[in-house]
């Protein structure tokens, strides 16, 4: 056999076992007539020692091992006299009798260290590589156990697991397709999912009752930190539910996850908070609430004392970070670049320290007598030591989203937002509808069938613009962790969401026809929710990026630098494919 114990296994109380390990060599320290060997494989490290006294051959053939060689040893465990504490193998070493070089290996463009040397784009290309680093392993040992939570989770609360086609029909809604073209069916294409949405609204139809998957789905979207062209969700469906049911046993199904994988328990109920609630004091749909820092909005305070900025103001606003009045100009200059920048697009920034004494210094001093600024200080309960910041636009939603960019500022500069702390909340009653001025019509906010909240749907006709939706988001630590909605089953309202998004009955027919027909023949209510697998763990293991707990990922263009993915065809598969390149 290639080994009886792997390199983390080993103990002091196996002192005096013979052993057989195998592995990758990590570092190699020659110290005159010994020479220590660090091998590593997916379990730990091990230290072999080789002692040129015991066996001169031995310890040359030792010598010319380089970084990453693949070896098989045979020895004797013992205690180790230099213990290494930061490893859980450090109270041992084994003392190699026989070395096998199993395979060579040229010297890698980066060291296999968890701070490598390595740039993300070098890593990426030898990505067989990086994986082998220990942080990168414990970020896919982390998605392992979170995926067979979620099936233990769901299993046990009867959901059944069902897998749906990878090629389906492409559906212009939404975000953009990646489209698979069909060569048994000349000119035709399929569609890569975007979601299995309306293949688990049918499961709900066939009477499957609940219903998930842990699925690929595809997007042809421009990329961030949070997003790949292929992403994995745990998507959800189930029948005979009102909001609440959903809520209760995804919040459950997050609470397990936060157990049993970082040991995290959440004893009360998560928050829940409308749509509107959040933009009003937030700025976000998905806000961040490790930390206070509320909107108090200052319309009526400031308004109409002479300072033009606030005076022709839409909408004035602000923060109050307690404890930062010791911020210096150069900080608060700095403060205003940040919110002046091309992105966040604020035209200046307002600033007033409460001071020891209670009065209050604001950056506006000649503009407002200090009782007008004690009301504006009441506004926010800010206490001496406070530093109370404002930003003033035209309009509403666009000065509190630069106000919301402020405040996670302030938060991440302040220590507010530590990554082992997690804050869970539910964003409830979206729109349900958005109006886009380019196109001078609505779009859904989620999905078409996306059912209105019951007392809004007098309104569809009336005023579309003021309908709620029922829908749900979950928020972690302010990112959009999962999502979802109670469905439309009835296919008169159905075809009252398609008449309002723009769809005539024959474009309806054509791209959800099967799914109406469906509806014909007796569909329960249902709802269901999706929750980005890997957002969830880029959140549990504190990553800036969703590309580090993705086994190959793609770079932020979109391409598989390892697999030079994607590629030309040549000219017979697309002859093959009926399919002509015009670049």
């Amino acid at each position: 056999m290639y080994r009886t114990k792997t390199c983390g296994e080993l103990r002091l109380k196996d002192e005096g076992q013979s052993v057989i390990l195998a592995g990758w060599v990590q570092k190699i320290r020659n110290m005159g007539g010994m020479t220590f060997v660090d091998l590593r494989d997916r379990y730990g490290i091990t230290q072999l020692v080789f002692n040129e006294k015991v066996d001169a051959s031995l310890c040359e053939q030792a010598n010319k091992l380089g970084r990453e060689f693949v070896i098989q040893v045979k020895g004797t465990v013992e205690e180790r006299f230099n213990k290494n504490t930061h490893i859980p193998t450090g109270e041992i070493e084994v003392i190699v009798s026989v070395l096998n070089i199993l395979n060579v290996s040229l010297t890698p463009p980066f060291t296999i260290e968890d701070e490598s040397d390595g740039g993300d784009d070098i890593r990426m290309k030898y990505r067989y590589l990086d994986l082998r680093r220990n942080i990168v392993r414990k970020n896919m040992e982390v998605r392992h156990r979170m995926a067979f939570e979620t099936r233990r989770y769901l299993s046990e609360a009867d959901f059944l697991e069902v897998e749906t086609p990878v090629l389906v029909n492409s559906t212009p809604e939404g975000a953009r397709d990646f489209v698979v073209p069909s060569r048994m069916n000349p000119g035709q294409f399929y569609a890569l999912p975007q979601s299995p949405q309306t293949l688990k609204q049918l499961l709900m139809v066939s009477g499957f009752d609940r219903y998930f998957q842990i699925v690929k789905c595809f997007r042809d979207e421009d990329l961030r930190a949070d997003r790949q062209p292929e992403f994995t969700q745990i998507d959800c469906e189930m029948s005979f539910v009102e909001q609440d049911d959903i809520l209760r046993i995804f919040e459950g199904m997050t609470k397990h996850l936060f157990k049993t994988i970082r040991n995290i328990t959440f004893s009360e109920d998560f928050p829940r908070m409308t749509w509107s609630d959040a933009m009003k004091h937030y700025g976000s749909d998905k806000p961040d609430i490790r930390f206070g820092m509320k909107f108090v909005e200052l319309m009526d305070i400031l308004k109409g004392s002479g300072f033009a900025v606030f005076d022709d103001a839409g909408y004035i606003g602000g923060i109050c970070a307690e404890g930062a009045a010791t911020y210096t100009r150069k900080q608060l200059d700095a403060l205003t670049d940040f919110v002046k920048r091309p992105q966040i697009g604020a035209k200046g920034l307002v600033y007033a320290r409460v001071e020891a004494d209670g009065n209050v210094k604001s950056s506006v001093d000649k503009f407002y007598s200090q009782e007008t600024l004690q009301k504006m200080k009441d506004a926010f309960n800010a206490r001496p030591g406070d530093l109370i910041l404002i930003l003033s636009g035209d309009n509403v939603n666009k000065t509190r989203k630069q106000l919301n960019e402020l405040r996670l500022e302030m938060g991440s500069q302040l220590g507010l937002r530590d990554k082992d702390t997690f804050a869970c909340l539910w964003i409830t009653d979206f729109p349900l509808l958005e109006w886009d001025e380019e196109t001078q019509r609505y779009y859904a906010m989620h999905h078409p069938f996306t059912s209105p909240k019951s007392e809004d749907i007098p309104l569809l006709d009336s005023n579309p613009g003021e309908v709620r939706a029922n829908a749900y988001d979950m928020v972690i630590n302010g990112v959009e962790v999962g999502g979802g909605s109670i469905r439309i089953y009835d296919s008169r309202l159905q075809n009252s969401m398609f008449r309002l998004l723009g769809f005539t009955e024959e474009q309806a027919q054509a791209q959800f026809g099967f799914l109406m027909n469906a509806f014909k023949y007796g569909a329960p209510p249902h709802g269901g929710i999706a929750f980005g697998l890997d957002r969830l763990v880029s959140l549990f293991t504190g990553l800036d990026s969703i590309r580090d707990c993705i086994a190959f990922p793609k770079n932020n263009s979109g391409r598989d630098v390892m697999l030079d993915a994607p590629s030309a065809l040549d000219d017979a598969q697309l002859k093959e494919l009926n399919i002509k390149v015009d670049l």
